[in-house]
């Protein structure tokens, strides 16, 4: 087909978006609540064109053959201005504490219209905080109405965030069914354009690991964080700053910088064994178990199912383990006084390291957990040169992995990481539909099914699946967000599906990079074992868990604290 944009020809087809036409021809048109990710949902009409004459959402609205489309004119100006003051009018501004900071579209966008953000009276004012266990907090007060936390809360399969009242009483609510839980995948923060959902206690938290001075404070990385920690410092999508982020934490006064990717290698070996023995008595499936948001999800909407997940601790608590009780005695330190961080890409990490089953001996593994995003914000607050800074290297014994452990971070990396460590090639996967890839190997001369699934939404059609017939698969990889834990809840934003390819790339470059390519290869990780996990109680203590069933969480709700004195 053919339409016309702002007197140019263009070719189309059936059935895309103006707004798709427009950004591929070179056209420029404003957006807000559109997400990539999502359904259209048209709510904003920042968006708004001109079709005929007549203003319609260029995000919603297809194209048909001959249609004349202008993307600007000064009534679309003023149109596009009066919306965006409507926005600020239900949406309370608090930039210094917001995800999005210097990288705000409202702001930017009230920037080119030349938008009075408060022109009209904040009508949310003294809406509700509500707040989601150990993770999650959604501030309504800022809430835009674009109902983007709504789609992709179904999307994931959740259903957990509803709508309450019309027009004017319009309003997101946590759902107060029994049946509907928030599993903290913090896809409601990435997919939110008004910044109206944070982690809990993000960006005024964020010193708290150092308030007490007496301590030793140690971090450890998450593999995906590597090649995200670079947007929050201007540096392209998928940049690898391992080195540049071990050097800016060090300046913050850190004593040592340690990798989860060891504590991944860890898992591969413990999980890898649970698959051989599961095999040999037949109990399958088995399903991994890094991803808390994942493991919540199954507690509480299958736990039919939670005897398949693998009793294998995530790597991060396992590493915390093994430096409280490990490094600690070899360092001639006590565990009290080592402060243990996790720099995270998933704000579901938070409440993880609050379950009481993974504490040893009364003491968690893990002290705090700080996302990308808190992290980033933390070193520009102190001033780190983190384009500039001279890179530096992990600390001993806990600073080298193997590939394998960095693979963890991305969608497929755990399954390929287990596998490997007991045959000789990786598995062929293919992608039998979005989300979900599947493949078939021998092991034990037993043909074995493989999936790897990510999007909690996407995790559902399995379960499902696996209800009506158990052998549809083995063994199954599952990470709650999209890409896996490069497009975690604790990542910078923005996130969509080009930016989380473009780090999934640099992650599989610093994959490739690793001299050591199977978790079992790993020297390091050997004398630990010799030294420490020479036994099944200490690696049963160090390495593993139980999941049980849970009912439906707490919301803490509180009242709305008066802004801008309103």
């Amino acid at each position: 087909m053919e339409v016309i944009i702002n007197g140019k020809r263009v070719e189309t087809k059936e059935g895309e978006k103006i707004l798709t036409v427009a950004e591929r021809n070179g056209f420029y048109i404003p957006v807000l609540c559109f997400h990539s990710d999502l359904c259209a949902m048209a709510s904003c009409r920042i968006c708004v064109v001109a079709v005929n004459g007549k203003f319609v959402p260029s995000c919603s609205t297809e194209v048909r053959n001959g249609m004349e489309i202008t993307t600007n004119s000064p009534a679309l100006e003023k149109a596009r201005k009066i919306n965006l003051e409507l926005l600020f009018s239900q949406h309370q501004e608090e930039c210094d504490d917001c995800i999005w900071n210097l990288n705000c579209k409202m702001l930017d966008l009230a920037k080119e219209y030349g938008v009075e953000i408060n022109r009209f009276w904040d009508r949310k004012s003294h809406y509700p905080v509500y707040h989601f266990g150990a993770s999650l907090e959604y501030d309504s007060s800022k809430c835009i109405d674009c109902r983007n936390c709504i789609e992709i809360c179904k999307k994931q399969g959740v259903e957990f965030l509803e709508i309450k009242g019309r027009g004017h009483l319009f309003e997101v609510v946590p759902s107060e069914k029994e049946n509907r839980d928030c599993i903290y995948c913090g896809q409601c923060i990435n997919h939110c354009p008004a910044g109206a959902f944070e982690a809990v206690g993000e960006f005024e938290g964020i010193e708290k690991p150092f308030a007490e001075k007496e301590k030793k404070v140690i971090f450890q990385v998450a593999p995906a964080v590597r090649s995200t920690i670079g947007e929050e410092f201007g540096l392209p999508y998928g940049s690898v700053s391992t080195g540049k982020l071990v050097s800016s934490l060090r300046e913050l006064g850190v004593d040592k910088v340690f990798d989860v990717p060891v504590g991944a290698d860890f898992t591969t070996i413990e999980e890898s064994k649970e698959l051989l023995e599961r095999i040999e008595k037949n109990n399958l499936p088995m399903f991994t178990s890094c991803c808390p948001a994942w493991v919540k999800f199954v507690e509480f909407y299958y736990p039919e199912f939670i005897p398949n997940l693998t009793s294998v601790r995530s790597p991060h608590i396992i590493l915390g383990g093994l430096i409280k009780e490990h490094f600690a005695k070899k360092e001639g330190f006590i565990k009290e006084e080592l402060m243990v961080v996790s720099l995270m890409p998933c704000v579901a990490k938070k409440h993880e390291i609050e379950r009481e089953e993974l504490m040893i001996d009364g003491v968690r593994p893990v002290d705090y957990v700080m996302t990308t995003r808190e992290v980033g914000r933390l070193l520009k607050k102190s001033g780190v040169d983190f384009g500039n800074i001279k890179e530096g290297e992990m600390d001993n014994p806990f600073g080298e992995s193997s590939g394998s452990g960095v693979a963890y971070g991305t969608s497929g990396g755990v399954m390929q990481s287990a596998f490997y460590n007991i045959s000789e090639k990786e598995a062929e996967f293919r992608e039998v539909e979005e989300g979900v890839s599947v493949a078939e190997v021998e092991v034990k001369r037993k043909k074995i099914r493989l999936a790897v699934v990510h999007g909690l939404g996407n995790a559902k059609k399995v379960l499902e699946q696996l209800k009506k017939d158990p052998e549809k698969y083995h063994y199954i990889e599952v990470m709650a967000c999209s890409g896996g834990c490069i497009g975690g809840g604790g990542q910078s934003v923005p996130t969509d599906e080009k930016i989380r390819k473009e780090r999934k790339g640099g992650l599989c470059k610093a994959t490739g990079e690793k001299k050591i390519r199977k978790a079992k290869d790993n020297q390091e990780v050997i004398a630990v074992y010799d030294d420490f996990l020479s036994s099944e109680e200490a690696i049963s203590k160090i390495c593993h868990t139980r999941y049980y069933k849970v009912g439906k969480s707490f919301v803490r709700k509180s009242e709305q604290k008066e802004k801008n004195g309103d």
